[in-house]
């Protein structure tokens, strides 16, 4: 196979909105510039959307939805697992995107597709075993059946730290479940998406079912889609108070709504740990996609007879990492996705520090392009700290210590957020017992990462509803219909 580029990836992927099968410009004609956040400058081009556009996008699905619905479960099989397996040979190209446009390095973008890719690979399974049931009245006479079938047309937004598989993962399980989609990748990530439309679209995907409109002007284009009786159903990925104002707009039509927001992950070790178990577990937990993650560990609460080690540990690992350009060889961390992103986790970490939070390693902005950080531990965090209430969505990682179990999981649980807690412990009753305390939608023991598309991954609280992935995944985009036959 040839050497993939980044001049070949970007060449590969569509600059243009997806809408019933073509490829056309923006309504104004307008583009927005997609960056490389490694040195600021322009990658490539990309269609704005107006709201024209968005209703343009939304006629499609709509238009489409009755076939698709009606199409046979093992031809939207086939059709996913082609494109499973097509993503899988050109992994090293969606890489290469994934990497210009976000960041992250290559073998980390090499991860994403391997991830993103079986969501296809799952749903495609899925696809045919949908079910209902059949069954006799209790009182007799009346049969009782139920038919589960798709919900309708989905609008589904997704963030830009996974534009790959934040993208798999909603759009694998409508197309499974007979539902057609209008997408909107972030604005900062775009080519990923339409790479991935093209690619759907050489599977044989039909025209309609799936539509990208790529967009500066996110409220102003996704609130008429929302509040367009026809859609059925919206799912979101990204912030809560951007989750929260999507939830009001979708009640005005009731939509079926799935929100996978923000985190505030506790990542707790307790005495008898495996104190490397635990160190490895954080540097996954911690610096997967440059900690820009809703899933990353964002407080380290340690029991205090392993504190100091464990910190020790970190930082001597942490510190060990090399940042730079994701493209570039040896390189184990890259940038940040923007300047005022950095900015942000500038300003977490000097508030630690002016509280008394010490810096075992990092912590400084490196000169020169790009929206660098580099990995930073920081022990003895007060509680006051910002960063132990806030989402840092950066590589620093705050070290706490606690005394008791008791103490361990109400520190813990003492945040608005519930996606993802983890533990590390050698003890079975142990594991149990905090896993069932933990007010989190998934609990990670013994390991540093909890996402696989066999799994629900989700979230409660302020970290939100519903669930993608696992048996659940399909669920989200199926109606269960009652019947009652009096014979």
């Amino acid at each position: 196979m040839p050497v993939v580029t980044q001049k070949s990836a970007l060449e590969y992927a569509p600059t243009h909105l997806h809408i019933g099968g073509a490829w056309r410009d923006a309504g104004e004609g307008e583009t927005l510039a997609v960056h490389d956040p490694a040195t600021g400058r322009v990658l490539a081009q990309v269609a704005d959307a107006t709201v024209a556009d968005g209703r343009a996008a939304l006629d499609a699905a709509v238009a489409a939805q009755a076939d698709w619905a009606a199409t046979d479960p093992r031809e939207r099989s086939e059709i996913l697992r082609r494109a499973f397996e097509m993503l899988t040979e050109r992994a090293d190209t969606f890489a290469m995107l994934m990497t210009l446009e976000m960041g992250k390095t290559l073998a980390e973008s090499r991860g994403e597709v391997t991830y993103g890719a079986e969501f296809f690979r799952w749903f495609a399974e899925e696809a045919v075993r949908i079910h209902g049931r059949y069954s006799l009245a209790p009182s007799g006479g009346t049969r009782l059946m139920t038919m589960q079938q798709p919900v309708g047309p989905v609008f589904a937004i997704t963030p830009w730290n996974f534009p790959l598989a934040m993208g798999t993962r909603k759009i694998g399980p409508a197309i499974a479940a007979g539902c057609t989609t209008v997408i909107k990748p972030a604005a900062e990530t775009p080519l990923t998406t339409l790479a991935l439309a093209g690619l759907l679209q050489e599977a044989g995907l039909p025209a309609g079912v799936l539509n990208v409109i790529t967009t500066s002007r996110s409220g102003e284009v996704s609130e008429p889609i929302i509040r367009d009786p026809r859609l059925r159903k919206l799912t979101f990925t990204g912030s809560t108070p951007v989750g929260q104002a999507l939830v009001r707009q979708s009640s005005e039509q009731l939509l079926r709504t799935s929100m996978e927001l923000g985190g505030n992950a506790p990542f707790l070790v307790f005495e008898d740990a495996d104190l490397d178990r635990a160190v490895d577990g954080a540097m996954l937990a911690k610096m997967r996609n440059i900690g820009e993650a809703c899933t990353a560990a964002n407080r380290f609460l340690v029991h205090e007879s392993l504190a100091h080690e464990f910190a020790t540990r970190l930082a001597k690992r942490m510190g060990e990492l090399r940042v730079g350009k994701g493209t570039a060889k040896g390189v184990d961390v890259g940038p940040l996705i923007t300047q005022a992103a950095r900015a942000r986790v500038v300003d977490l970490v000097e508030d630690a520090v002016d509280g008394g939070a010490k810096v075992l390693t990092g912590g400084e902005v490196p000169s020169g392009k790009g929206w660098f950080y580099p990995p930073t531990v920081l022990a003895d965090v007060p509680a006051s700290a910002r960063l132990l209430t806030e989402e840092i969505f950066g590589p620093v990682a705050p070290i706490t210590t606690f005394r008791t179990d008791e103490e361990a999981i109400a520190l813990a649980n003492s945040t608005e957020y519930g996606l993802v807690a983890y533990l590390y412990t050698e003890q079975t009753a142990r594991t149990i017992r905090v896993a069932e305390a933990l007010e989190f939608g998934m609990v990670g023991v013994n390991q540093g990462v909890v996402s696989n598309p066999a799994a629900p991954f989700g979230g409660v609280k302020h970290s939100g509803f519903g669930r993608e992935g696992g048996f659940e995944g399909i669920e989200e985009y199926l109606e269960t219909k009652y019947v009652g036959l009096a014979l």
